[in-house]
């Protein structure tokens, strides 16, 4: 009986893991990606609230190769309210195939999260929209500290017409703009 209900809690706990690294229904990855332009650092525009970087400003995500393989992951965010940066390290993986935007994340141990890149300036990599595994996470990014407004507005109508919750989106303060 013991061996059974470890079986079962093994093929529990991996069915909810798996889940964790997935992508929302209706919701697709880029194609066409290239991960070397994607490295270096992105600012966070905009987000949906959670946990893990609420009441942080000034939000930058760096993506780094690793020695070891995949790609380094650095989240960094001033927290105001005690005055302090706060940062988190993981690592990330291709998910898919290699031209695919899509990644699995972890910063703490065997768990990891979903990251789908589903939207992306092909041209230039200036800006691009990312989502976890279900429409709870949702991130707009930039190379810089701000985004044009056309494109922010594209981006809010792409993410509304996936159903995201875009009214509930916080937009990130960086140190040189309101």
């Amino acid at each position: 009986m013991a061996a059974t209900s470890i079986r079962w809690l093994t093929l529990l706990t991996s069915l909810l893991l798996g889940g964790c690294v997935g992508i929302p229904k209706g919701v697709e990855p880029v194609v066409d990606f290239q991960l070397e332009r994607y490295l270096g650092t992105w600012y966070e525009i905009a987000r949906l609230d959670h946990p893990f970087e609420r009441g942080l400003e000034r939000v930058t995500a760096t993506y780094n190769p690793r020695q070891e393989g995949g790609i380094r992951v650095v989240n960094r965010g001033y927290h105001p309210a005690s005055g302090t940066w706060r940062e988190a390290t993981g690592k990330a993986f291709l998910v898919a195939n290699e031209d695919v935007g899509r990644l699995k994340v972890s910063f703490f141990g065997p768990f990891y999260g979903g990251y789908n890149i589903i939207a992306l300036d092909h041209a230039d990599y200036n800006w691009a929209m990312v989502c976890g595994p279900s429409r709870d996470y949702l991130w707009i990014l930039a190379r810089q500290p701000t985004l044009a407004k056309p494109i922010y507005a594209g981006l809010l109508d792409q993410a509304n017409e996936l159903g995201f919750a875009t009214e509930n989106l916080i937009r990130v303060r960086h140190a040189d703009r309101e």
